[in-house]
């Protein structure tokens, strides 16, 4: 069992001992180990969607910065006319968001999401969501429909956390040029970089939708307190895991039975990091470390040579390695920092790697250190269809377009 499990779960047990309910968080919380994502970015999960994380975001409410949002999108490119196929939560799926509130690499507080067996194609599902001090609220989700207009987000608020959720399918909030990237890439392994392939500027994810999870978090719920390596309590860690069990027999009569302790499929934390920079040979093994691991090195050796082999230098790979190595793969969101704006905030300065927003240009970000401060940026600067103004943010799913109307893909 890794350690950054066995620590929360001893004293997730003294605080649900404390709540009368611990009998019960045993029996639903078997010890995991681990395993990480970005659209496919693993060959695990390019054979397991349901359980592929896209995308993580973890910033203050704009509406209301007492009020933490943390948005995991899940199962890429689900094209709109297959919505009643496609965009269910896997019953067999276990969905952790996780948050680190110390200041090391291990998280503290699990927000343990489990969805119900789909009844029919086009109804809700109930979602079981165990918080992280032993409260326990169910909602439904948003179920899909092919209609032109979609339907509106269920959001449930447990009325003793304050804390509310939606689940259902959303407009891939990502933007970002895969082909383009790819090709910058293989010039710069070849010696010559060419930042010219990115004047193409298409968004890869346009016009398609993802399965989204999103939570609004009062900051007062999380009870944070001063320690060593986060003296102010205002600096909180973010990562999501989606795990399943470690045995699963699929019975004649169709039935699937799971057994045994979870593993993780996926996890992520900082955009990009398993998709860009480690080899492909150790995809999987990164989605199945912890952030324990990665802070202790276990792949600083791949990330620094994929860099290298990039051109960044040492100043510049310091600084990428602060992000996503020296406190693990965990989105890092100062608390202190207001945010502001509309489409779940916009003001500068308080973006990424400062936590992330949906609007945020990550790749650009990241982009730019890569290439040693210089700009540099992919040219897709915006998501295709705007954000909401309030929670979950997450734009609304792309529907079927009536005939001879753009489908909004930009491949």
């Amino acid at each position: 069992m890794n350690r950054w499990i066995t620590r929360s779960v001893v004293s997730r047990k003294k605080a649900l001992a404390a709540l009368l309910v611990m009998a019960f968080m045993i029996l639903c919380w078997p010890a995991p180990g681990t395993r990480a994502a970005d659209h496919g970015d693993a060959p695990l999960v390019d054979e397991d969607r349901p359980a592929d994380i896209d995308d993580v975001y973890a910033f203050l409410d704009p509406n209301d910065n007492s009020k933490l949002i943390v948005i995991c999108t899940l199962y890429g490119f689900i094209v709109p006319s297959e919505a009643i196929n496609f965009s269910a939560f896997d019953p067999r799926v276990r969905y952790l968001l996780a948050l680190e509130t110390t200041g090391d690499a291990t998280p503290d507080l699990f927000f343990d999401i489990r969805f119900s067996p789909r009844t029919a194609a086009a109804s809700p599902q109930t979602a079981t969501i165990i918080l992280p001090f032993g409260q326990i609220m169910t909602a439904p989700t948003t179920p899909p429909t092919l209609a032109d207009t979609p339907n509106t987000p269920t959001i449930t608020t447990d009325p003793a956390t304050g804390v509310s959720f939606f689940a259902g399918e959303a407009d891939d909030p990502f933007f970002f040029d895969i082909p383009a990237f790819n090709r910058f890439v293989a010039s710069a392994l070849a010696g010559s970089a060419n930042p010219a392939v990115f004047q193409r500027g298409r968004d890869s994810f346009a016009g398609y939708n993802v399965q989204s999870v999103a939570l609004s978090i009062p900051v007062s719920y999380l009870h944070l307190l001063p320690t060593g390596g986060n003296p102010g309590a205002n600096v909180v860690g973010v990562g999501a895991f989606t795990q399943r069990q470690r045995t699963t027999v699929i019975l004649r009569n169709g039935d699937i039975s799971s057994t045994g302790g979870f593993r993780n499929v996926d996890r992520m934390g900082v955009p990009a990091i398993n998709t860009a920079l480690i080899p492909f040979a150790r995809k999987d093994e990164y989605n199945g470390a912890s952030p324990e691991d990665d802070a202790a090195g276990r792949f600083a050796g791949d990330i620094v040579g994929t860099l290298q082999a990039l051109g960044t230098n040492a100043t510049n790979i310091g600084i990428l390695a602060n992000v996503a190595v020296v406190k693990g793969d965990l989105l890092r969101l100062n608390l202190s920092t207001a945010n502001t704006g509309t489409g779940g905030g916009n003001n500068a300065g308080a973006g990424f790697p400062n936590g992330r927003r949906l609007q945020d240009d990550v790749i650009d970000t990241l982009l730019f250190f890569i290439a040693n401060q210089n700009p540099l940026g992919d040219n897709v600067n915006s998501n295709d269809v705007a954000f909401r103004n309030s929670f979950p943010f997450i734009a609304p799913p792309q529907q079927p377009r009536a005939s001879g109307t753009d489908d909004n893909t930009r491949n």
